[in-house]
């Protein structure tokens, strides 16, 4: 008998339809002889429609009340997923995430789990229950309860199947598992078997949406080994693990775009020390995530800073930006909303050159400018513009031949080359 920890996104539990699909698919689990805790999203679009619901009433709700109004998604989710099961002749019980015992710091709206008690979860396992745990949420040391941000039911499934040592982690979502790119627009992107924890980090990073970053950090420092599958089939899907077959022989594992970037400039910034260190200490302090960061050269002891930050958190980021830019002089502070961020990832760039020359030659034979470029071991990213993003996805999954089985392993030789060890 395995504990399987399964996991079912919003998509997958969208509507009553559904979600007694679900539950017959975690009864088929039960019946064959598995332990299983599950853990579900809102339905559908369920936590947009509570955000839009709160502007109607303030442009500024506070984080507190949010999290009490958005944290009631997952609650109708795991009561109706239990109420479906029972309808099946199956014993399940539903638990919030404090009842879970996910206990969080107090940073609202995105909050970190700090701990999980799993003695209650034990103790309904062990009474031959199916467990069914509301994702995003958990309890912080003022017994408030708050949420994990965007991705955190996926979050809370591997912190969970830590927490429990169990057997396997299953993701369920709307697509059979992790793909080269975008199957709803690059045609041909390809299904991988298998991808390693630290592609799927950058790729989950970049805007790939079938597994959120934090959840692949937790698995990777953990352990966990995930499986992603399809809610809507049975077909095999894909395992990220630590490693995988021929990791360096595969240059670019996927391509990804992120639309939902924006781009921060402040201009005539004064060119001396500290001043960057001033800008980022007070968005750091406001809990922002800053990507890509740009300096130009500095002319008559000027000079301007670009930045990108999740559309999500322009609003704020904004906010502080403005207050900075009055204290270390700034002249202006400009926003282009008109951006994506595409990206290649593949752990076998490591060994490889040519790799960026064979991007930026793409891009460019098909008109698109590049605004920004970032790097790392194992990832190249661009910032475009938005309306480009999905032909250079496509452009890029050709040149590097991920439709191909073994992906960028046939990409031609004389385009890359391995660097001398």
């Amino acid at each position: 008998m395995a504990l399987i920890v399964q996991k079912f996104g919003g998509s997958s539990v969208a509507d009553a339809v559904c979600i007694r699909r679900v539950a017959a698919r975690v009864l088929e689990t039960r019946r064959r002889g598995h332990q299983v805790v599950v853990i579900v999203s809102a339905m559908g679009d369920t936590t947009d429609d509570l955000i839009a619901l709160a502007r109607q009433i303030t442009a500024m709700p506070s984080d507190r009340e949010m999290d009490m109004l958005m944290a009631t998604g997952e609650q109708v989710s795991v009561a109706m997923l239990a109420m479906a099961l029972h309808a099946l002749g199956a014993e399940a019980v539903s638990l919030t995430g404090p009842q879970a015992g996910i206990f969080t710091d107090g940073m609202h709206r995105k909050a970190k789990i700090m701990g999980i008690k799993p003695q209650r979860i034990w103790k309904h396992v062990k009474a031959g229950q199916i467990v069914i745990v509301a994702g995003f949420q958990g309890q912080t040391p003022t017994n408030d309860i708050a949420t994990l941000g965007r991705g955190g039911s996926d979050t809370t499934a591997v912190a969970l199947a830590a927490a429990l040592k169990a057997d396997r982690c299953q993701i369920f979502t709307d697509v059979e598992g992790v793909y080269s790119a975008d199957p709803r627009i690059v045609r041909n992107a390809r299904k991988l078997d298998e991808i390693a924890y630290d592609e799927m980090l950058e790729l989950a990073s970049l805007g790939a949406k079938v597994l959120m970053a934090r959840s692949v950090e937790f698995a990777k420092k953990y352990g966990v080994e995930l499986e992603v599958l399809s809610s809507f089939s049975k077909a095999p899907g894909t395992i990220v693990k630590e490693e995988v077959k021929s990791m360096e022989d595969i240059v670019v594992r996927g391509v990804s775009a992120d639309k939902d970037q924006a781009k921060i400039t402040l201009g005539g910034v004064p060119d001396r020390p500290g001043v960057a260190a001033r800008l980022f200490k007070d968005l750091a302090g406001a809990g922002l995530n800053i990507d890509m960061i740009v300096q130009n050269i500095s002319a008559r002891g000027m000079a301007d800073i670009s930045f990108t930050v999740s559309e999500d958190d322009l609003a704020k980021a904004r906010r502080v930006i403005q207050s900075a830019a009055r204290g270390v002089q700034a002249r202006a502070v400009n926003v282009d909303t008109d951006i994506a961020k595409v990206s290649i990832v593949g752990v076998g760039m490591r060994g490889h050159s040519g790799v960026a020359f064979l991007m930026f030659k793409t891009l460019a034979e098909r008109g698109i400018n590049i605004l920004m470029i970032s790097t790392s071991e194992i990832k190249i990213s661009v910032i475009v513009r938005k309306r480009l993003a999905n032909k250079a996805m496509i452009a890029l999954h050709k040149a590097f031949c991920l439709d191909k089985p073994g992906s960028t392993r046939t990409t031609p030789p004389n385009r890359l080359v391995r660097r001398p060890r």
